[in-house]
């Protein structure tokens, strides 16, 4: 272990657990993480990262919608700047529920932040966690509004993950023992594994997901969700070859 890989991960690390040097994409990235609705907040942080990481490629690793109330300006602006070529952007699990939702009535994203994200379309008047009469009508109209915009084939055909370097950025996390770029629903999900066993092919994963209380460098992991919808922060961190990782909150 280098003596640079030594400062990122702490006093504390764990020994021969993680062997990987430090992270190095292949060119400089920041990754936004979960945003939930919060399009202030990410308006707000996009401004820091111009001042502070121009020139890196952003990209944001799912969860735009659900719990904060302006899911539908978060889903335009972040489809407009994949567009523009200014970020990729990857599907996480409340994506995946809210289409889910709308094609075969999964029954808890409205326990999970649909309600608002339904009202940031306009729709869901009358409507409880456990849904009600409206709701077909709802999901029919959700589909609707989202086709209309262009939205619905962008969600679906967002990727999983994405790899620069040694750097994976994934929404949920790995299974640790198996390749990122064949991984289905444990990058969008979460492993049980993935926060106790250390990748022994020498990736990092960027991930969200999981709220963290503090930003930090761990054995292989960096985690950015700092829980913007309740605590009213919202995190990235910015990632440069043979620089140590730096974060950006707002």
């Amino acid at each position: 272990m280098t003596g640079f890989l030594s400062r990122l991960l702490g006093r504390n690390a764990p020994a021969a657990t993680f062997t990987g040097a430090p992270p190095a994409p292949d060119a400089p990235l920041c990754v936004i993480g979960d945003v939930h609705g919060c399009a202030a907040k990410l308006d707000a942080l996009l401004l820091r990262i111009a001042e502070q990481a121009a020139g890196a490629h952003i990209v944001t690793l799912g969860d735009y919608v659900d719990r904060g109330e302006d899911s539908a300006a978060v889903l335009r602006r972040i489809k407009a700047m994949q567009e523009a070529g200014a970020a990729t952007c990857l599907i996480g699990n409340h994506e995946e529920m809210m289409l889910d939702w709308v094609t075969r009535g999964y029954p808890g994203w409205l326990r999970y932040g649909g309600l608002q994200t339904l009202a940031s379309f306009g729709l869901g008047r009358g409507l409880s966690e456990e849904g009600g009469e409206a709701a077909e009508a709802a999901r029919a109209a959700l589909g609707a509004a989202l086709r209309d915009e262009g939205l619905w084939d962008w969600i679906a055909a967002l990727p999983r993950s994405l790899q620069s370097g040694n750097v994976a950025i994934t929404h949920a996390g790995a299974d640790p023992a198996r390749p990122i770029g064949v991984q289905q629903r444990a990058v969008t999900w979460g492993h049980a594994g993935f926060l106790t066993t250390p990748r022994q092919d020498g990736l990092w994963v960027v991930y969200g997901h999981t709220v963290v209380d503090t930003l930090e460098v761990g054995p292989g992991r960096i985690g950015i969700d700092t829980g913007a919808y309740a605590t009213g922060r919202l995190s990235a961190v910015v990632l440069e070859a043979g620089q140590a990782p730096r974060f950006i909150s707002v």
